[in-house]
């Protein structure tokens, strides 16, 4: 998909309700993240924030602490839902254990590509705006990390030569993926996997080309299969009576930098994805598309976890299910 026909559709697919308005006075937020400066959601989060700042006159200022220095990434989103920050980002397939919903976007090889995972977002936005909304949540805007590829030690030319393999598996989908494939699951953490691939700990993973080359995965493994599993979102919430404590002006100059935050987003994280394939083949990784064989392997993987995802989700999983293949 091009950057101006995502933007336009993100645009189009921004809608959030507005709360209350209340007393037009001078507010200073502050917005925990998970991830460092240098991380394009970072980035991308600073620019909302200065977008803010100047739509409302400093009426509105909001402080980023990045990199969890003000609460640690599982933290965020109860600090937000119990007033303690009225605004941050997280993970949003973190809360999958919550409720199947927020994992929608991480289940393997059903959105594969951009223009897929955005379709997938505007089918389950108004599922997810309703559950957050009973916590007393709104979200503002979500973006797509880069998609998720698959590395390997070895050239795999079906899902059968990950067999006996061992996978490195750090949740239950990609434990799960291990398990149909009939790989063995190995729990690593990212600063471990050199030292795992390097020793035979680990052989093949799941993990976007962004982790890859900051892991210089170049050292310690020669393939690198563009699968896109799937597209994991960022989700940026707000504490609704934080939200409705200003004035209606404010409110709508927020919703309006979460629009263009959001749009921005997508278009970044697919620029990041070009560049860090790229980085990754500069490097002397043979990195290509899957083969016919391993893809239509992974596809029917992919049906398979879709339809256990389903039967978690119940009637809110069929609903999105629906929109997103209309």
């Amino acid at each position: 998909m091009r950057f101006s026909t995502l933007r336009r559709s993100i645009l189009a697919g921004a809608v959030v309700s507005l709360g209350l308005s209340g007393p037009a006075l001078a507010q200073a937020w502050d917005m925990p993240t998970p991830y460092p400066d240098s991380t394009f959601h970072t980035e991308n989060v600073r620019q909302f924030a200065d977008e803010v700042a100047k739509a409302t006159d400093g009426k509105l200022t909001i402080t980023v602490h990045s990199g969890g220095s003000l609460f640690k990434h599982p933290e965020i989103k109860n600090a937000i839902r119990g007033g303690q920050v009225p605004i941050g980002e997280f993970l949003l397939s973190n809360l999958a254990n919550e409720n199947p919903v927020h994992g929608v976007d991480s289940v393997p090889f059903l959105a594969t590509d951009y223009t897929s995972a955005l379709r997938l977002w505007q089918a389950s936005r108004e599922q997810v705006t309703k559950i957050l909304d009973a916590e007393g949540l709104m979200p503002l805007y979500a973006v797509a990390w880069p998609p998720q590829g698959l590395y390997s030690t070895k050239e795999l030319k079906s899902v059968d030569d990950l067999r006996g393999m061992r996978f490195r598996a750090y949740n239950p989908a990609t434990s799960r993926i291990a398990e149909l494939t009939g790989a063995v699951p190995t729990q690593i953490e990212v600063p471990d996997l050199p030292q795992a691939f390097s020793t035979g700990r680990v052989e093949a993973m799941i993990t976007s080309a962004s982790t890859g080359a900051g892991a210089k995965a170049w050292d310690f493994v020669d393939h690198y299969y563009d699968v896109q599993a799937w597209l994991p979102k960022n989700i940026i919430v707000v504490n609704k009576r934080a939200f409705q404590r200003l004035d209606e002006t404010t409110q709508t100059a927020v919703l309006n930098a979460a629009a263009k935050a959001e749009a921005r987003g997508w278009e970044m994280s697919q620029a990041e994805m070009l560049e860090k394939n790229a980085m990754l083949k500069d490097n002397g990784m043979n990195v290509q598309p899957p083969g016919d064989e391993l893809r239509s392997g992974l596809a029917k993987i992919g049906e398979q976890m879709t339809e256990e995802w389903v039967e978690k989700a119940g009637a809110d999983g069929k609903a999105i299910l629906e929109a997103y293949r209309k």
